[in-house]
């Protein structure tokens, strides 16, 4: 990590905007010190948070109009993967490894925000942070299906596909923004960790996410950048924090209580330099009965709570990110800008307290 980013503010992706120019140039300005590039899924059914991944997957049927994808897995498929894994040997491989991820490219087809943030970053000066995302390995495979309606992660020929692309979206993006800031942090975004461990997701091995999550971490970590996991529900926080993550991001407005339930898990997080990003900012109707000091207090409370697991307060404080709890796509676009124009001032007076 090249500097300590305590309280920095960032986002996540997700925004109402259908307008992409606008959405970064929010993005940029409100979060100045680590914008995010938007994730737009009002200006095309490809900006979904599965699509917008999908892209250059082996057998990924995308159906731009119903706004739905599925995988063929009819057939023969060797060749198909075959072709796949050929180039992700040559991007990944540490002996013959070239770095060229650009067969997993995010093209503008699937993106409009992450081009629209880029070009405003090539007019401004470098950045201390920015962020940019993808959606996690087990959200992806849990719910993208085959051609019968099963999910693809019960696949292991494709789920490891799917792990192994998504790795290689992550290290293609840092690898393209990577000049606009001093530190890309990548973020894998992963709601349905919050569901792990229901009877849903019986069959799904704690163990094995943890190998998942972890081999897109590792390939974040290759080319230098900050690596977060995300999720907007409660779950077991301990799982996140094996995973090698840089960091990890919760809903801290509804579950910040929870994470205390970890005490053990999270000092160790922290003594390693891991941080926490704590989502304090509502993204629901709640955010327009709240303001920076309110959420400032609300958040200190928290972290007393924490603190008092025995885990030093001020290790805690250092090591905090400010985000929303979750994107804000779900909303109307007025409170979507309302939850932009909170987290700077939230982080700020954060700092002014506790480190000045």
């Amino acid at each position: 990590m090249k500097r300590n980013p305590g309280f920095l503010a960032t986002g996540i992706g997700s925004m109402p905007f259908s307008d992409a120019e606008r959405a970064a140039s929010l993005a940029l300005e409100k979060l100045p010190e680590a914008p995010v590039w938007p994730q737009l899924p009002r200006i095309d059914s490809r900006e979904q948070m599965e699509i917008q991944y999908s892209e250059g997957m082996p057998r990924a049927i995308v159906n731009a109009q119903t706004g739905s994808m599925h995988f063929d897995t009819s057939g023969d498929y060797s060749d198909d993967l075959a072709g796949f894994y050929e180039s992700y040997l040559a991007a990944m491989d540490p002996e013959e490894g070239n770095g060229d991820c650009s067969s997993m490219a995010i093209s503008r087809d699937y993106s409009q925000g992450l081009y629209a943030l880029e070009g405003l970053l090539q007019k401004t000066d470098k950045l201390p942070f920015v962020k940019v995302q993808t959606t996690g390995p087990c959200s992806f495979a849990l719910t993208v299906t085959d051609q019968n309606k099963r999910a693809i992660y019960y696949n292991e020929e494709f789920r490891d596909m799917v792990v192994k692309a998504l790795a290689m979206k992550s290290r293609w993006q840092v690898q393209r923004y990577r000049d606009y800031a001093d530190q890309v942090i990548c973020f894998i975004d992963e709601p349905i960790l919050s569901a792990f461990g229901s009877s849903t997701y019986v069959a799904v091995d704690r163990d094995d996410v943890i190998v998942q999550l972890s081999e897109v971490v590792e390939a974040i970590h290759a080319d230098g950048a900050l690596a977060g996991i995300h999720c907007c529900g409660n779950t077991d926080w301990s799982l996140p924090m094996e995973t090698g993550a840089d960091i990890v991001n919760f809903d801290a407005y509804q579950y910040g209580e929870t994470i205390a339930m970890y005490p053990d898990a999270v000092q160790a997080h922290l003594e390693r330099g891991g941080l926490l990003a704590w989502g304090v900012v509502p993204t629901s109707a709640a955010v327009c009965e709240e303001t920076a000091a309110s959420l400032a207090a609300r958040l200190e409370q928290l972290v007393d709570k924490l603190a008092s697991t025995g885990i030093d307060k001020q290790l805690i404080l250092e090591h905090a990110v400010i985000t929303p709890s979750c994107g804000t796509g779900s909303l109307e676009p007025d409170n979507a800008v309302q939850v932009l124009d909170l987290v700077q001032p939230v982080s700020e007076l954060m700092r002014q307290k506790h480190l000045n």
